[in-house]
């Protein structure tokens, strides 16, 4: 009696570790059904991104003219007939500037000559392998106007075009008549030596899921005085630009510039008027900082407008005729 209790013990034990070891397989089989689903997902994402890319290439439209630079080709918009020059410059990574400027241009255009520098990696610009320091970006900057016979011209500048901007007019003084600064970037403003994840953005860009969140992010253009066409080819170069190494060389130098522009001031005798965010919650101080700006200025002016970051979106008709008032005022 005692072996047949014993015998039914372990047969009880058997059984117990059988059915472990079918939920062990199981979990196992669902683990590798899982991890094949996630390498065909990755796999169909990098795929159709590279079939998209390729097809875009020939939808992307041209404007513009290719201006020789440094052995590359820098594209510039011209529109207007103006006497009076305004070359402007875009914020850091803004895929095409030529379109994103084009509610400006419209106001700017009937009474400027209106020039928009597309910098390497930008719109229909080369890349290239050179650093993106601000002396680097500034050089190049100039080379273009100077092989387009511009040499003298206001300076018109987004965001980070603060920062290049403020360099640019001490280095070449006696072509800059003025600068006007669209929520520029200020040397001295906070956050800007946080350390950003270009290897994190590179993946993004060549896995294709940088595509893939921006099919399935919020329409940054919604609302915005943009055509449908316009749209369309803005998205085809967010995805065309985003994230190359030009621009994320650029990244990777923005807290040295930032850091290099703080022992620069605009010359006193430069007219200087900024259109700046009224609440701008992610930069503390915005107001002030562009406030000392233009202390020691001869002809400094700011304004403050409702709106987001990109205030040449949605008040590029306020923006044009308050310039075009101060330029009169300084006269």
């Amino acid at each position: 009696m005692r072996v047949g209790i014993r015998a039914a013990k372990k047969t009880e034990s058997d059984t117990g570790t059988g059915r472990m070891k079918k939920i062990f397989k199981m979990i196992l089989k669902i683990l590798a059904v899982l991890v094949i689903l996630i390498v065909v997902f990755v796999a169909i994402v990098f795929i159709v991104n590279k079939i998209s890319t390729k097809s875009e290439q020939g939808k992307i439209q041209t404007y513009g003219q290719l201006v020789p630079v440094d052995g590359k080709n820098m594209n510039v918009l011209i529109q207007g007939q103006g006497e009076e020059t305004i070359v402007l410059l875009p914020g850091y990574g803004t895929a095409s500037p030529a379109l994103d400027f084009k509610p400006l241009i419209e106001e700017l255009a009937p009474f400027y000559k209106v020039v928009v520098v597309e910098p390497f990696g930008y719109g229909l610009s080369d890349g290239t392998k050179k650093e993106r320091t601000t002396e680097n970006i500034v050089s190049e900057i100039h080379e273009a106007l100077q092989n387009l016979n511009i040499d003298r011209y206001i300076l018109m500048g987004h965001s980070i075009a603060g920062i290049y901007g403020i360099d640019y007019v001490n280095k070449y003084p006696d072509e800059v008549s003025a600068f006007a600064g669209v929520d520029s970037s200020v040397p001295m403003q906070g956050g800007m030596d946080a350390e950003l994840p270009t290897g994190t953005f590179k993946l993004l860009k060549q896995s294709g899921f940088g595509r893939l969140m921006l099919k399935f992010g919020a329409d940054p253009y919604e609302g915005l005085p943009f055509d449908d066409e316009t749209k369309e080819q803005m998205r085809m170069f967010t995805l065309k630009n985003m994230y190359e190494s030009t621009t994320l060389n650029e990244m990777e130098h923005i807290y040295p510039n930032f850091k290099a522009a703080r022992g620069l001031t605009f010359p006193q005798n430069l007219p200087l008027i900024f259109f700046i965010q009224a609440n701008n919650t992610g930069v503390e101080g915005w107001i002030p900082l562009h406030e000392e700006q233009i202390k020691d200025s001869v002809h400094g002016k700011v304004m403050t407008f409702d709106g987001d970051h990109y205030l040449h979106h949605t008040k590029s008709k306020e923006i044009a005729e308050n310039f075009r008032a101060f330029m009169e005022e300084v006269k």
